[in-house]
């Protein structure tokens, strides 16, 4: 396994890592996530992705219940939770000082856990002033019930401004960002955000690796039965499958399958290794419902070294979307 900082920070956390979207307390029982995480950990993933709104919070029971049975040190492990969608009431949805103790406290207790590691504003939240927003995060922090607090889709001025009240009122900043990142949405990680990566050392945990399946090929010939474009409450997913641009970037992944035959490797794996590339991704949130995907995803490692510059101005001219680069006005 390779390690790298998350960002300017001092920890480290697995390239590949695990996450529980989707997949634990809803897709897959108890058994089928430790078998998951259990492979993951096995070769040397120390990452593992929850947040509060997973499964309505039983993706963190899950997690919790697997961690303590397999009896793993915590300081072996990078556990992170994200709050927003904590509940129907209220006060439980949102970025306000409430709702951040309190949905990161009821996920502690979820998790059977004293602590995470990293803990991320889920969504930007317009109705909550950024700096009570940081004086929550901060205090999470001094309280020691996190480690680092980030963000997760929030644009680079947000990012900034969240950066620029703590530095001012001398409070913990943002350290990570947890934007969608695959071969077909680049914008934000290559382009919006690369000034932050210099200027304040903003680490990255990217999601959807995989464009929620796109990219490993399974559906290139329509839709299979029991896939995550079918499933009740991704009606939304589906919608997006249907689009002309998906149909596109169909034909555009069936392009570029020769290639993962000509350099071994499936097309997950290339797809997994493309986002491993860029020297800004700290971490890349793999998802699994069987220990088998695991192991395939983590092959993904091998595959970084085969993206030499002839692959790589290949896999360019396919895909015909890099983001222009933002301008510098140093």
């Amino acid at each position: 396994m390779e390690y790298r900082h998350l960002g300017s920070s001092g920890l480290q956390v697995s390239a590949l890592s695990l996450g529980a979207w989707v997949t634990y307390g809803g897709q897959v029982g108890e058994d089928a996530a430790y078998d998951c995480m259990k492979a993951a950990y096995d070769v040397g993933v120390n990452f593992f992705d929850n947040a509060e709104a997973y499964a309505k919070g039983n993706a963190e029971i899950v997690m919790g219940n697997v961690i303590k049975k397999a009896g793993w040190k915590r300081s072996d492990l990078v556990i992170s939770t994200k709050i927003f969608w904590g509940g129907e009431g209220p006060n439980d949805t949102g970025l306000s000082r409430k709702h951040i103790i309190e949905g990161a406290n009821a996920a502690l207790e979820r998790l059977q856990m004293d602590y995470v590691d990293l803990v991320f504003c889920h969504r930007p939240d317009p109705q909550t002033p950024i700096e009570e927003t940081v004086r929550a995060m901060n205090f999470l922090i001094e309280q020691g019930k996190a480690f680092y607090w980030g963000t997760s889709e929030w644009n680079a001025a947000q990012i900034a401004e969240a950066y620029g009240v703590a530095r001012r009122e001398h409070l913990v900043p943002p350290q990570m960002e947890q934007p969608q990142y695959h071969m077909f949405h680049r914008e934000r990680v290559e382009r919006e955000l690369t000034h932050l990566y210099r200027e304040i050392g903003l680490g990255t945990t990217i999601w959807s690796p995989l464009a929620s399946g796109l990219l490993t090929g399974k559906y290139n010939d329509g839709i299979p039965a029991g896939t995550r474009v079918t499933m009740s409450g991704y009606e939304w997913l589906r919608e997006e499958f249907e689009k002309e641009t998906t149909r596109q970037n169909i034909e555009k992944v069936k392009r570029l399958m020769p290639l993962a035959d000509e350099l071994g490797c499936t097309m997950a794996q290339l797809a997994l290794a493309w986002c491993l590339k860029n020297p800004n991704v700290s971490t890349v949130i793999t998802g699994a419902s069987k220990p088998q995907q695991v192991v395939e995803n983590m092959k993904a490692l091998d595959v970084v070294a085969k993206l030499n510059d002839d692959a790589m101005e290949r896999i360019e001219k396919i895909l015909d979307n890099k983001p222009t680069p933002e301008p510098d006005y140093r």
